[in-house]
């Protein structure tokens, strides 16, 4: 990134920031909230925008167009909130009418004139099995309907010392047909309401053009009050960020406008705002990254370990080839409704498809029992025991040993060149200890080099490594307190190091439970299939049924655990901090 800072007249900021904004290069500092009156009434114009055009959204056109003089969002909204207020309304009307019901027909008129006689009505519900015969021959006992095996009864009692063994219902205020043609007549505003929302969605497309204008202002605002005034305010100074593959387009624009600017290479301290730059397949998975942060200015763009890594061990929770297949037609189904989203879900369902195929899975059934599939490609698939453990266990464990070490090396390169080698001996050390170990360990079980070799290299490994961790970590400090510190970073070390690699034990669990999960639902499927017949309808629907749930359970425990793996175990390995910003040019359309 480039830093620029933009030296004009007070007068000609606004026309300046204009013509920024139609370049849409340059990301002026400002606030990313509203901080006055004039960008807090912007924004509150673009949230009711917003939540008009996510209403009508859902709503069917009516294939008419209406010219309107008020202001549509504000129409739209508060159709809206007149529409949820009648369905509350509706909702308890309903309830109302379930409770009224019962009670038939009346007058409630007629309870006073009774009370006036000196005659009280007592209202009761009770099941009609509990309903004693004395009672009909101790107490005025009307029965006024019966209902789902309750009787609703009303008692006429003259006097004051009146008591019946059960509690008393509230008296009903009127009768169930006032309650009706309240609920008619609110659908039929309901009704109205939505025939006026399919009126207006004639002006979807108008409303996005002017919440496109919308955020735009109130970007431009932001900016303009982000300068700072000089020289008795007739200057305003203003500091923003291009990347370096534009300098040449803006500078000519600069130059033409006469614009007194200065330019010079963004440092760390400037905290200057980050733009990713990947390939297509990588950029798919920079919405994770942002999920945690962007890197600093002198940081890693984790996203291409992320690609990798994310989307192998999202295959390996799903770990079922039928799964990954249902991923993938359900990405090209999204390409229109998330255009964004679909390659994703897409690479996602492959990555699937091809783990579950190594792990010979095809919805819960075990491939390796498939006489169709050739012996050949058989050996090709993940074996079910390793060294004597489950293969899925054992290979989880791999994954997340190479995992980490890749952590530490991307730790390693990074420290060495935002500090120097000299200045990162400390974490060369731990590398060498812990990566080296590892890639001597594995050529050893392999059997690749002799274990004498073995034994030297270790010792070699372990003095380099000591020195570095004990007595070179910081060079510029006491030996006495590089040896203090460097036993306590080997008591953390040692301490969350095993931590962290049991925590790919994740990635076997969660594979394990999707595909005992599945069994049941087809062991299940296969009772209910029997000899065959009607035993069909109930086998494909509990085999769809529970798979579809088990597939999305499948997919969410897929997307949660892997982003942990990523976030905290490789995170917390490479010292990757993501506390930058992101690149966000000044431009016209603001609502990206």
């Amino acid at each position: 990134m480039t830093k620029y800072g933009f030296i004009l007249l007070s007068g000609d900021a606004e026309d300046f920031l204009k013509k920024l904004q139609g370049v849409g290069m340059v990301d002026i500092t400002r606030a990313t909230k509203p901080i006055d009156e004039p960008s807090e009434e912007l924004s509150k114009r673009a949230n009711n925008i917003r939540k008009a055009l996510t209403a009508l959204k859902t709503v069917e056109p009516s294939g008419s167009t209406h010219d309107i003089d008020n202001d549509i969002a504000e129409e739209v909204n508060l159709a809206v909130a007149n529409k949820e207020r009648l369905q509350a309304k509706l909702s308890v009307l309903q309830k109302t009418l379930e409770e009224r019901k019962p009670w038939g027909r009346f007058d409630p008129d007629r309870f006073a004139t009774l009370a006036e006689q000196g005659l009280q009505l007592h209202f009761y519900k009770a099941k009609t099995s509990a309903i004693l015969p004395e009672w009909k021959e101790q107490y005025a006992f009307s029965e006024i309907s019966t209902e789902n095996g309750y009787t609703y009864f009303v008692i006429t009692s003259d006097s004051t010392e009146y008591n019946f063994p059960l509690p008393e219902m509230t008296a009903p205020d009127r009768d169930y047909t006032a309650i009706e043609q309240e609920i008619s007549q609110a659908n039929t505003d309901i009704e109205q309401l939505d025939r006026r929302l399919a009126e207006l969605k004639c002006h979807e497309a108008a409303l996005q053009k002017e919440l496109d204008k919308t955020l735009s202002d109130l970007d431009l605002h932001l900016a303009g009050i982000a300068g700072t005034k000089a020289a008795d305010n007739y200057l305003t100074v203003f500091e923003g960020f291009a990347p370096k593959e534009s300098e040449k387009q803006l500078h000519e624009m600069l130059d033409k406008e006469n614009v007194f600017y200065i330019a010079h290479q963004a440092q760390t301290e400037d905290n200057p705002p980050i733009k990713l730059k990947n390939n297509k397949f990588v950029s798919m998975f920079e919405v994770l990254t942002d999920m945690y942060g962007r890197p600093k200015y002198d940081e890693f763009d984790p996203t291409v370990w992320i690609s990798i890594f994310f989307m192998l061990f999202f295959g390996f929770c799903m770990g079922d080839m039928g799964y990954g297949l249902i991923l993938i037609l359900l990405g090209f189904g999204l390409k229109k409704m998330m255009p964004k989203l679909a390659p994703l879900v897409v690479t996602l369902g492959v990555a699937t498809t091809a783990i579950g195929f190594f792990f010979h899975t095809f919805f819960s059934m075990d491939l390796l029992t498939w006489n169709i599939i050739p012996e050949g490609v058989k050996k090709i698939m993940l074996p079910s025991q390793i060294a004597g453990f489950d293969g899925t266990m054992v290979l989880a464990i791999i994954i997340g040993i190479i995992h980490l070490c890749l952590a530490m090396i991307v730790k390693t390169y990074q420290a060495t060149k935002t500090k120097g080698f000299a200045n990162s001996l400390g974490t060369w050390g731990w590398t060498l200890l812990i990566v080296g170990g590892v890639i001597v360990g594995g050529l050893a079980l392999m059997k690749v080099i002799d274990s004498s070799i073995t034994k030297w290299i270790i010792i070699v490994l372990g003095i380099l490594s000591a020195l570095g961790i004990f007595f070179l970590n910081n060079l510029h400090r006491n030996p006495l307190l590089n040896v203090g510190a460097g036993l306590w970073d080997t008591y953390n070390t040692a301490t969350g190091l095993l931590g962290d690699v049991l925590s790919y034990l994740r990635l076997y669990a969660l594979g394990l439970a999707g595909a005992k999960l599945g069994e049941a639902f087809n062991a299940i499927g296969q009772q209910a299939l029997g000899d065959g017949g009607f035993g069909w309808v109930f086998f494909i629907l509990i085999v769809t049924v529970g798979h579809s749930l088990n597939l999305a359970m499948c997919v969410l425990g897929a997307f949660v655990h892997p982003l942990r793996l990523n976030f905290l175990e490789f995170f917390k390995n490479s010292g990757y901090e993501g506390t930058g910003r992101k690149y966000n040019p000044l431009t016209e359309n603001a609502n990206k």
